[in-house]
């Protein structure tokens, strides 16, 4: 065999499991199609939300906490400043399904955190505006993440500890069987005990049966010119998420200076064809973004000073996909995140780690179960 573990994609989630294997003596070849840390798919656009007060569900409270130790852990060994908490704002009716899922998930595991509202909350963050039926939901365990320079920090680390990671090199052909899995990459063949496949957007391209389970969705990014740049720095302007009406607005405090992000992140475009990802930004979309941004953030000049495009993989119930794959010995998929796995992907590494190396992990991931699609 060339290695105990082969991990197919080395993005987000495959940097975190080579770091993780690497620690724990595991033979580790990993393969990317691009550089490590690139822009073409989930991991770049200078900055990553990380939230503890989730939205998306309580049950992710714990493995955030558990992300967060490992950031600190990751930036420990590779003396790197990876993870800032200026806090974060959750913006919205209280009313609402996503404002109902956030307040369960602060209350079950009584997370550090403020409600604000009226003028108590505009005397605090002027550079929102809020209407009267809104709150704001400050959860002092939130922050920004640095997702280009993490990825090329697990990796560089996973590299120290013995991993080989294969730059520009693109998988072919993932065939498992009962007593390893054979790989093509660049027209040859590779030999290993078990599989990990991480590749995002492009995993059907591996596993067509799932074309229809993960959708590449296009997300485009944009910065705003600050009226008075002091107002937006990280120790005045917390991170945040607002949904109101057509609009989830989602930003972080300007890191250089000149730029504040603040991004339409609702109801994301298809990608038929990876590879061919569009990454024009269309004046209609420009407009649109720029709207909410004159409405929810006058601070800002709502014109977008700059634009990028990403894509990640979303699955139909937004939870992603975590485990062995049904009928396919000795392959293990992560998938599917749905634009909130960054900050939860050291522990996302961690669990894989565990269950290629023990067959189990002692967190809770039931919700993220493959064998939801198990007749796929």
């Amino acid at each position: 065999m060339d290695a105990d573990v082969a991990i197919v994609g080395v993005g987000t989630m495959g940097s975190m499991a080579a770091w993780q294997l690497a620690k724990a003596g595991i033979s580790v070849i990993g393969f990317e199609q691009f550089g490590i840390g690139n822009d073409r798919t989930a991991a770049g656009g200078e900055s990553r939300l990380f939230r503890t007060a989730y939205m998306e569900g309580k049950e992710y409270v714990p493995l955030l906490f558990e992300a967060k130790n490992l950031w600190r852990e990751l930036e420990a060994e590779t003396d790197r400043e990876l993870l800032t908490l200026n806090g974060g704002l959750t913006i919205g009716d209280p009313d609402t399904d996503v404002m109902q899922s956030l307040l369960k998930s602060i209350h079950e595991f009584e997370l550090d955190h403020e409600i604000l509202q009226g003028k108590e909350a505009t005397e605090r963050f002027p550079q929102h505006r809020l209407f009267s039926e809104e709150i704001m939901v400050l959860d002092k365990n939130a922050g920004f993440l640095r997702p280009e320079l993490a990825v090329v920090s697990a990796i560089e680390r996973a590299e120290s500890l013995g991993a080989d990671i294969k730059r520009y090199t693109t998988v072919q052909g993932v065939y498992p069987g009962k007593n390893g899995v054979t790989i093509v990459a660049n027209d040859k063949e590779f030999h290993f005990g078990k599989v990990l496949i991480t590749t995002g957007a492009w995993t059907w391209k591996l596993l067509p049966r799932l074309r229809d389970q993960l959708i590449a969705r296009r997300l485009v990014l944009t910065w705003f010119a600050p009226k008075n740049v002091e107002e937006f720095q990280p120790d005045k302007f917390p991170v945040f998420a607002r949904m109101r009406k057509g609009y989830r607005l989602t930003g972080a405090p300007t890191l250089d200076g000149t730029m504040v992000k603040a991004s339409n992140t609702k109801n994301p475009d298809t990608v038929p064809e990876p590879d061919n990802l569009n990454r024009d930004v269309s004046i209609e979309e420009l407009q649109e973004v720029g709207e909410a941004v004159e409405k929810l953030l006058p601070g800002l000049t709502p014109n977008p000073v700059r634009a990028s495009v990403y894509m990640d993989a979303y699955t139909e119930d937004d939870h992603s996909i975590v485990g062995t794959l049904p009928g396919m010995d000795n392959t293990f998929l992560i998938s599917g995140f749905s634009g909130h796995g960054f900050k939860m992907s050291p522990v996302i590494g961690k669990i894989a780690a565990d269950l290629i190396t023990e067959g189990e992990t002692k967190h809770s991931i039931g919700h993220l179960d493959p064998y939801r699609y198990a007749n796929a």
